[in-house]
Parts: structure tokens; sequence; C-alpha cells
């Protein structure tokens, strides 16, 4: 069964939140889901185009207003 784990990034700005998903990558298994919380405008356009370059998937990338939740699932 996968798991879910979350980076709250909210108030860090590009590339914090990528690079706080990278480092967690290395953490789960494949099949787990990351969803990372951003402020950051950008993060919700560099992670997809991130895993679509290094093999990931990319989930799914909500905007709750005053931040974008973008979920990420470890492919390898």
């Amino acid at each position: 069964m996968s798991e879910r784990t979350t980076i709250d990034a909210r108030g860090a700005f590009c590339p914090g939140p990528l690079m706080e998903l990278i480092a967690t990558l290395k953490l789960v298994q494949i099949g787990d889901e990351i969803e990372i919380l951003s402020t950051d405008k950008g993060t919700a356009q560099d992670v997809p185009e991130w895993c679509a370059k290094v093999g990931h998937q990319h989930v799914e990338t909500v905007d709750h207003g005053k931040h974008w939740s973008v979920v990420v699932r470890k492919a390898k």
C-alpha cells in the first residue's frame, strides 16, 4: 500500500519547494505520493515540468487560493 508524505513549503521561494521534493523522493518508496504545499506560484508549474523531465508522475495540482497543493507519485 502506498503512503503519502506532505511537505509544507509555504513561505519558501523557488527553488526551495522543488529541492524539498527532490530530497523527500530519496526517502520514500516507488508508488508513494508526496504532496507539496506552496505559496510560490512557480511551484505549480515547475514541479509538473520537472516530473515530466525526470520520470515521476504528476498526480494533481490544486489552487487553494492562498497556496497550491501539488501531488507527485514516485515512479522510479
